[in-house]
């Protein structure tokens, strides 16, 4: 029997970048320190004009690649989180498997999720490999939600950043008296219209009207084409969801708050962070927080933040990590794993 192992990281932020004195010009009601003790954000990077969730993906492998942790020719399956596909059809995996040079006899695939997909491709690349159809999974999570953003609504505009991560998966032999990493997720579907581009796929196909901009009560110019966030829909619903979700996933692990070393959410903002920090007790020193020079970087937040963790120290081996991820759907998911092994030890 074996079992999914993470080998390693590797994280690309597009060139372009858009600060808080960039946005204190364009909304001057709203000061650089107002933003950032709002957001506890001071930077997000932007894709350019032309540069897709692709591009950003292919950055991000390469650098994993470039590591030595793999060979391109080395993945079996390759899986990619993206809500901005490169096309509607065919599936960005697809082209992504022949930019890197990955051998025509992996499989590849698309999935359609934000802020929880990284717990849940990591779900999926744990079945995969403890199911004996592939040894080595590359996760790839990209994202150009820029792309979706009015330049007038600061709404969003002030939170989210475009980014690209890449997690190699291998098969390791399954330890003696361990069992399989636990997963927790959630689904409500009625929290949809919260965030949202409503219109531009089959549903509300773009036209005339979709494109026409309004402006609602703060101010915040958008069109049906580009994203709508209902912020206070959304922190209710996290504030509601992720405690249970947290003491779901202990219970099955038979563990206490205590017996995790580091608790890596999905960083939305520090504002929601600090909010669900304070209402479960969980000590700040084990609380990974990295947003502050790229943002929410929807399903890279993840990723990022625990390459960042593992550079600073605040990471280390042998220790047990939650993660969590939440938000658009609504979707959640929470697992715990043993750095860097996607298992958790019954003996430990």
């Amino acid at each position: 029997m074996m079992r999914a192992a993470i080998r390693e990281i590797a994280y690309y932020l597009p060139e372009g970048v858009v600060t808080n004195a960039d946005l204190e010009t364009d909304f001057p009601e709203w000061s650089m320190d107002k933003i950032e003790s709002k957001t506890g954000i001071c930077s997000r990077h932007i894709a350019a004009p032309g540069e897709c969730s692709s591009d950003l993906a292919v950055q991000a492998a390469q650098r994993l690649f470039a590591s030595g942790a793999c060979d391109p020719t080395g993945i079996d399956y390759l899986l990619l989180c993206t809500q901005s596909p490169d096309y509607f059809l065919p599936t960005t995996a697809c082209t992504l498997q022949q930019r890197l040079g990955m051998r025509t006899s992996a499989g590849a695939l698309d999935f359609n999720l934000g802020c929880s997909g990284y717990v849940y491709g990591l779900g999926l690349a744990q079945g995969l490999i403890v199911s004996g159809q592939a040894e080595r999974v590359l996760l790839v999570t990209a994202e150009t939600y820029s792309k979706f953003i009015h330049n007038r609504d600061k709404s969003v505009r002030t939170l989210f950043g475009d980014a690209a991560a890449a997690t190699l998966l291998a098969a390791v032999p399954e330890a003696e008296g361990s069992i399989p990493a636990p997963f927790v997720f959630g689904t409500d579907g009625r929290g949809a219209g919260n965030l949202i581009v409503p219109a531009g796929a089959f549903r509300k196909p773009p036209g005339p009207d979709t494109g026409r901009e309004t402006s609602d009560e703060q101010g915040n110019v958008r069109s049906e084409e580009q994203l709508y966030m209902n912020g206070a829909e959304i922190f209710t619903f996290t504030l509601r969801e992720i405690p249970d979700c947290v003491n779901r996933l202990l219970q099955k692990a038979k563990l206490t708050v205590a017996d995790v070393d580091l608790f890596v959410f999905h960083q939305a903002n520090q504002y929601m962070l600090e909010h669900l920090r304070k209402k479960m007790r969980l000590p700040a020193e084990k609380f990974c927080v990295f947003l502050r020079d790229c943002g929410n970087t929807v399903s890279s937040t993840i990723p990022i933040a625990l390459k960042e963790a593992r550079q600073s120290g605040q990471l280390q081996d042998g220790q047990r990590v939650m993660l969590v991820g939440f938000g658009v759907g609504y979707s959640w998911g929470a697992t715990l794993l043993r750095w860097p092994n996607l298992e958790l030890l019954a003996s430990a």
